[in-house]
């Protein structure tokens, strides 16, 4: 027996969830679905990986009926273009048999296809918060329909710096409404954003933000500096059978670019990349194939940490430690799914110890640590961050100096002239005030006498 039959889903729903093969739900998915169904607004707070998507969609889905309307009755908010997508991909997989009009909006392509495209009508809209603001002042899209709000990964929305365009989405949607917000954290941005937007909410938890699965072993290195981290993880590599799908987190774009470079060199076509300077094309290709396992690795930083579900990620290696421990937990989160077993790897150098400190003490746990190869070169070369800082007191260091080379000689006289202002400056000055009449005649006057 589907356990899933226990949430009472028209036959439709329940036959497109036995071809997607779960055989029971999430905990979070248990635990909300009642209280969505009852239409109260809630607060569900789950580790990255358990389910949150379908936690909400599966009874939004079993309550949503056939319209023609035009305008969204559900509006689902989230932080980046992939999780659109996614999210996109995961409800046209539920509605299968069912008639409901499902799109996606977000930034980095054509507005007016998406206008376009909201003028044939929804009945699902999933977003990025910027681009639907846009939307909704352009006059292309109405929100007055929306009878159910989803905000997924809030806390990274607020860390994008999508609060202006959030407040706003919200004083355009009709008061009586379900908000539903899900998130793996709660920070005090997200309990002002509850005060404000959200009525006696049912707040759910399930895993407390820092809790590691159970099912994902971690292990570190200490590593001298970024070039030998990049020695240490081509060595790692070399393993094929062991390092099938390995998601590699860099806490900023240049370096991952640097990594990138490093890797493609000797694992060529293997490797990818995918990060906010990246176009959306790009970004979605990257995507793609290392989901599908054309590539084996992919070079990311933290814009894929939270929501995107990649499949049968065998390793999550922590190039960078995180300066912030939550997003330790976002990032290994990507592994160890569906109550699978996933391996982490973090990579630390000294500079980096009080971050690697500050997340064993979020968990609650000592990550194990592993002896430095000793076939791995450790490298020399620094890169510019890492370079030692010239703190000398230097006296002169604000007097600017000039000093006259061979090639100095004085100016010919022809170029000693100074600007005079041309002739008619010239002849200004020594240009006599005419008399007046009065003065003239008391010039003759004097003559006179």
């Amino acid at each position: 027996m589907n356990a899933f039959e226990n949430f009472n889903l028209s036959s439709q729903l329940s036959k497109a969830v036995d071809e997607l093969g779960f055989e029971k739900p999430t905990p979070i998915q248990t635990e909300v679905y009642n209280i969505i169904l009852s239409g109260k607004d809630v607060v569900g707070i789950a580790q990255t990986g358990t389910g949150k998507t379908f936690a909400y969609m599966l009874p939004l889905l079993r309550d949503i009926k056939f319209s023609k309307q035009v305008h969204p009755r559900v509006l689902i908010l989230v932080p980046t273009r992939e999780l659109v997508i996614q999210v996109v991909d995961q409800i046209e997989s539920l509605t299968k048999y069912l008639t409901i009009r499902t799109l996606g909006v977000f930034g980095g392509v054509n507005i007016n296809t998406q206008k376009q495209n909201l003028v044939q009508g929804t009945d699902i809209l999933v977003a990025t918060p910027g681009r639907l603001y846009d939307l909704v002042v352009a006059r292309a899209l109405q929100l007055k329909a929306v009878k159910k709000v989803v905000i997924d990964e809030v806390d990274i929305m607020l860390d994008l710096g999508f609060r202006f365009q959030l407040t706003n989405i919200f004083d355009f949607l009709p008061d009586r409404r379900q908000s539903i917000m899900f998130s793996a954290t709660m920070t005090d941005d997200v309990d002002v954003f509850i005060d404000d937007f959200f009525i006696a909410p049912a707040k759910i938890a399930i895993a407390v933000s820092g809790t590691p699965l159970n099912n994902i072993s971690q292990k570190c290195y200490p590593v001298k500096n970024f070039y030998t981290k990049v020695n240490l993880l081509m060595h790692l590599l070399t393993d094929k059978n062991e390092y099938q799908k390995v998601l590699v987190f860099v806490s900023k774009k240049k370096k991952a670019d640097s990594l990138f470079e490093a890797l493609e060199e000797n694992h060529g076509s293997e490797t990818g990349i995918i990060h906010s300077n990246k176009t959306q094309n790009y970004r979605i290709k990257a995507v793609k194939q290392f989901d599908k396992g054309i590539n084996r690795v992919l070079v990311t930083t933290d814009v894929m940490a939270r929501g995107l579900d990649l499949e049968n990620v065998t390793h999550v290696i922590n190039f960078d430690t995180p300066n912030f421990p939550e997003n330790y937990m976002h990032r290994i989160g990507r592994t160890g799914r569906a109550e699978k077993e996933g391996k982490t790897i973090l990579f630390y150098t000294t500079k980096e110890q009080d971050a690697k400190e500050a997340i064993e003490k979020l968990m609650d746990y000592e990550i194990p640590l592993m002896d430095f190869p000793s076939e791995v070169g450790i490298s020399k070369e620094l890169i510019p961050e890492e370079r030692p800082k010239d703190n000398s007191p230097n006296p002169n260091r604000n007097i600017k100096t000039v000093s006259r080379g061979a090639a100095f000689h004085e100016k010919k006289d022809k170029n000693k002239k100074t600007n005079q202002g041309g002739s008619y400056l010239r002849k200004m000055k020594t240009y006599k005030k005419p008399q007046t009449r009065g003065d003239k005649i008391m010039n003759r006057r004097k003559k006179r006498k």
